[in-house]
C-alpha cells in the first residue's frame, strides 16, 4: 500500500497540524478530508487569521448580526466567533485525541496579543478561554515573552493545557521548557494529576533565516544565507533531548508526565528562492510536531520524499557548528533572536488592532 509523503513523516514520529481554520473549512468537511489524506492530527489558530476568515466571506454573517442585535461589542462578537469554530474544530479533533490518549487531537486557541508584557492579564485570558470552549483538548497559546514565561508555569501548574507560542531562541527555549516543568511539579503539589496536562512549545522558523539572511547580505557573507532557521531549530532539538532524559523529568514520568513537545512553527518559505518544503523535510524528528499553512500541506504531499530523512546526532552536531559559523561571521545571534521576538508581537498586535478595526467596519455596515 502507497503512504503519502505526510503519512511517512507521522509515522516517523512527527504530528501534522494545520495552522489555519475556518467556518468554511469546518462546514465542508474540508479539516476531516484533511485528517484522512493528510495526516493532520491537530490544529493551530491565531486571532488575525480569524479576523481575515470573519471579514474575508459572509460565513459569519448570521451569527455576527445576531451578535450586533443583541448590542454585543466588537471584542465581544470576535471572542464569540472565535469560540463557535472553535468549540466545532476541537469536536472533529476528539476522536483523535482519545485514540492517542491525549497526545494529539489538539486545538489551539491565542490569548490577546496585548498581553504579551502581562502576566496576569494573561493568565486570565487563558482561564476564560478554557471556561468558554470547555474542551478536554483545548490548547492556549501563550507567547514565551519574559511575561509569558511565568504565566505559563502559573497556568501548567493550574492543569490548564498551553501552546507556548512565539518562540525564536534555544536560550529562551530552555525557560519555556523549565516552567513546563515547574508548572507540573506545582500542579503535583497540590494534588492535580499531571497526566491530563498537555503541552507544546512552539519553535518559529522561517522568520529567523529571514533576518540573519538579512544581514548576511549586508555583510557579504551570502555563503551562510539559509543555514540559520533549520540550525536553530535542530539546536532546540537536541536540547528538548536533554531535558526530557533527566531525574528531575523521571520522576515526573513515574506520575503520568507526558513530554512538552517542539512545535515548528511559521514553516512556509518566506523567500521564494528557497523550496517550499525547507522547514519541513528538514525537520522531522520523533515527539515533535509541525503546523502548516494548507499550501505547505498540499506542496508537502506534491514533492515530499517517501521516505522522510530524521534528524539525529550528525545533523544536531552540524547545526551547533553551523550556528558557531554565523556568529564568527559576525552575527549577533542574540540581538537577531530578540529582534524577532519584540517584532514578532508588535506585528501580532499590529494585525489583531488593524483586524479589530476591520469588524468593527463589517459590524457597522450590518
Amino acid at each position: 500500500m502507497t503512504v503519502s509523503p505526510l503519512h511517512a513523516v507521522h509515522i516517523a514520529g512527527q504530528s501534522i497540524w494545520s495552522d489555519q481554520i475556518s467556518r468554511a473549512m469546518l462546514a465542508a468537511g474540508d479539516l476531516e478530508r484533511r485528517m484522512r489524506n493528510d495526516a493532520v492530527t491537530g490544529v493551530t489558530s491565531n486571532p488575525s487569521i480569524f479576523a481575515a476568515a470573519i471579514t474575508g466571506s459572509d460565513d459569519y454573517d448570521p451569527q455576527l448580526r445576531s451578535l450586533v442585535e443583541r448590542g454585543a461589542e466588537t471584542r465581544e462578537i470576535v471572542a464569540a466567533l472565535m469560540t463557535e469554530d472553535i468549540v466545532a474544530a476541537c469536536d472533529v479533533m476528539r476522536p483523535v485525541w482519545e485514540a492517542t490518549d491525549g497526545r494529539d487531537g489538539h486545538v489551539s486557541v491565542e490569548v490577546d496579543p496585548e498581553l504579551a508584557h502581562d502576566t496576569d492579564g494573561t493568565v486570565a485570558e487563558a482561564r476564560e478561554w478554557v471556561k468558554r470552549i470547555d474542551r478536554p483538548n483545548l490548547l492556549v497559546k501563550v507567547p514565551a515573552t519574559a511575561a509569558g514565561v511565568p504565566a505559563v508555569r502559573a497556568l501548567i501548574g493550574e492543569g490548564v493545557s498551553i501552546n507556548v507560542t512565539l518562540i525564536f531562541s534555544v536560550a529562551r527555549y530552555l525557560e519555556v521548557m523549565d516552567a513546563y516543568l515547574g508548572g507540573l511539579e506545582d500542579h503535583r503539589s497540590i494534588g492535580g494529576d499531571v497526566a491530563k496536562v498537555a503541552s507544546v512549545a512552539s519553535f518559529f522558523v522561517s522568520r529567523v533565516d529571514t533576518e540573519v539572511d538579512k544581514r548576511l547580505e549586508a555583510l557579504g557573507r551570502m555563503d551562510l544565507a539559509g543555514l540559520a532557521a533549520v540550525a536553530n531549530a535542530r539546536v532546540a532539538y537536541d536540547e528538548f533531548l536533554q531535558v526530557f532524559k533527566g531525574d528531575r523529568w523521571q520522576r515526573l514520568v513515574a506520575a503520568g508526565a507526558r513530554v512538552q513537545r517542539p512545535l515548528w512553527a511559521s514553516t512556509s518559505t518566506k523567500n521564494p528562492a528557497y523550496r517550499a518544503t525547507l522547514y519541513v523535510d528538514t525537520l522531522v524528528a520523533p515527539h515533535t510536531v509541525n503546523t502548516m499553512p494548507l499550501q505547505t500541506v498540499d506542496d508537502y504531499q506534491a514533492e515530499g520524499p517517501a521516505i522522510p530523512a530524521i534528524v539525529g546526532p550528525e545533523e544536531m552536531a552540524d547545526a551547533r557548528s553551523a550556528m558557531a559559523a554565523l556568529g564568527e561571521a559576525g552575527i549577533d545571534l542574540e540581538d537577531v533572536f530578540e529582534t524577532l521576538e519584540r517584532e514578532g508581537v508588535a506585528k501580532f498586535i499590529e494585525a489583531w488592532r488593524a483586524s479589530l478595526a476591520d469588524i468593527e467596519g463589517k459590524r457597522s455596515s450590518l
